[in-house]
């Protein structure tokens, strides 16, 4: 941070030092306005615990710098300093924000030129709420991150609309504000980025957020929002990143999704979305990471996603998905962690899985699939303890298959592909690799029997 603002000051203080360079001649230090010096005393007596602050640095834009405060001179006056940054928080070697810590608006107010506002766990005792007062359409925020801060409560403000042409990112991450999501916010044209999670945000995301064209981010996860997923984000086709997991989403999918030609991440899971997946879903082509698992979506698993080539993750655990794996997965070709647990999926593992040769975590736990587990050793050996498939009571272990990789499956029946039993009653020999485990042969003679099949086998191999 100070090399920054030292990098920055330098930068600022270039045309001076060229003047005195080719004159010969020093001319008057750059200054804060009085104006502006005593709205930075009044913001810094408001948050922080250290009332000596103003004695220790009288001139915090100069000789006396501060870490958190980032200066610029005034494009039209080579002797005049504008206050363009406030950062307050752990990275900053300053006091601590004060227990009584407020923001009040006519101190912020004060400084006409301020771009970036940000506070970082000032506000962790009584409750402080963002006064609408302190956004005006005469401010210049460009962004204003307010994060890690449980004691800000209260609503969003709607004022916020007045930065319409100037604010490009607002993060209000972690904090505690509640209620709706103002409809007015749509108006921020010029917004790139836009981070509301972690609060207690309820009601329904207003169809006028589809104003913010210019959107990359959007992160509204792990609120309360409820309804359905609005079809007007897809007016967003600069959206890059969409969080939307952890609230109360009810309704499918909407198609208008897929006409989000740059979306890389979407994250709609812990919902109560259900299926059908829209086929539009398939322009999706530079998505890599498909979340949406613990929804009810009901369906069997969506072929459209056979169709999003470009995906490296996808997460389909607890989706209350039926009928078999299908084998479309087989065109993932990028696909490195595949979740398909919690399901009600049967039939067999389709062997291309152990095809995909990025694929690095592959979790088919608690399902309802059956038959030879038929990947390759290669496969198996390589992912280890990251590919899980118990759960499944019908699957079993052909030969060339440790068991321990797999949860312990039983070896399957020699030419039965099921798992060993007799009569509903596993054999007491669980040998991996033999395979060998029940022939339909009961009692003390079918066991024995069993031993001497073991016994050739192995001496076979030898």
């Amino acid at each position: 941070m100070a090399s920054s603002l030292f990098v920055s000051l330098t930068i600022s203080l270039l045309p001076i030092l060229l003047f005195q360079a080719a004159t010969g001649e020093a001319p008057a230090p750059a200054e804060l306005p009085r104006s502006e010096l005593a709205a930075i005393f009044r913001v810094m007596g408001d948050l922080l615990g250290d009332p000596t602050w103003a004695e220790l640095h009288p001139r915090p834009c100069t000789d006396t710098p501060w870490p958190g405060l980032q200066c610029e001179l005034a494009p039209d006056d080579s002797r005049r300093l504008r206050a363009t940054r406030l950062h307050f928080g752990p990275d900053v070697s300053a006091p601590p924000c004060r227990p009584g810590a407020r923001l009040a608006a006519p101190a912020i107010l004060g400084l006409p030129h301020l771009r970036t506002l940000s506070l970082f766990g000032c506000f962790v005792g009584r409750p402080v709420e963002l006064p609408p007062a302190l956004f005006t359409n005469t401010s210049s925020l460009e962004q204003l991150v307010l994060k890690s801060n449980p004691g800000l409560t209260g609503r969003i403000p709607a004022t916020l609309s007045n930065l319409r042409t100037s604010l490009q990112v607002l993060s209000l991450s972690q904090n505690g504000f509640r209620g709706e999501i103002p409809r007015e916010l749509g108006g921020l044209a010029a917004l790139q980025q836009l981070d509301l999670s972690y609060n207690n945000l309820t009601g329904q995301i207003p169809e006028e957020i589809g104003g913010m064209t210019r959107l990359t981010i959007l992160d509204l996860s792990w609120n309360g929002i409820e309804g359905g997923v609005p079809g007007a984000l897809g007016s967003m086709r600069m959206l890059q990143k969409a969080d939307l997991s952890y609230n109360r989403f009810v309704g499918q999918v909407p198609p208008e999704i897929g006409s989000l030609k740059e979306l890389v991440f979407l994250d709609l899971s812990h919902n109560g979305l259900a299926g059908p997946l829209p086929a539009t879903l398939s322009g999706l082509s530079k998505l890599q990471y498909l979340l949406l698992q613990d929804n009810p979506i009901g369906t069997a698993v969506p072929a459209v996603v056979g169709s999003l080539r470009g995906l490296q993750v996808l997460g389909l655990s607890g989706c209350n998905l039926t009928g078999p794996i299908g084998p479309f997965f087989a065109a993932l070709g990028g696909l490195m962690a595949l979740s398909l647990d919690r399901n009600r999926l049967d039939g067999p593992i389709p062997a291309s899985l152990g095809a995909l040769p990025h694929l690095g975590q592959l979790n088919l736990s608690q399902n309802r699939l059956a038959g030879e587990i038929a990947l390759p050793r290669e496969f198996v050996a390589r992912l280890g303890r990251r590919l899980d498939v118990r759960g499944n009571d019908e699957l079993c272990v052909g030969r060339g298959l440790r068991a321990s990789f797999l949860g312990a499956p039983p070896p399957c029946v020699a030419g039965g592909g099921g798992p060993g039993n007799v009569n509903g009653t596993s054999s007491a020999l669980e040998d991996e690799g033999s395979g060998c485990r029940g022939y339909g042969v009961v009692g003390g003679l079918g066991g024995l029997l069993c031993h001497l099949v073991v016994l050739l086998m192995l001496v076979l191999d030898l």
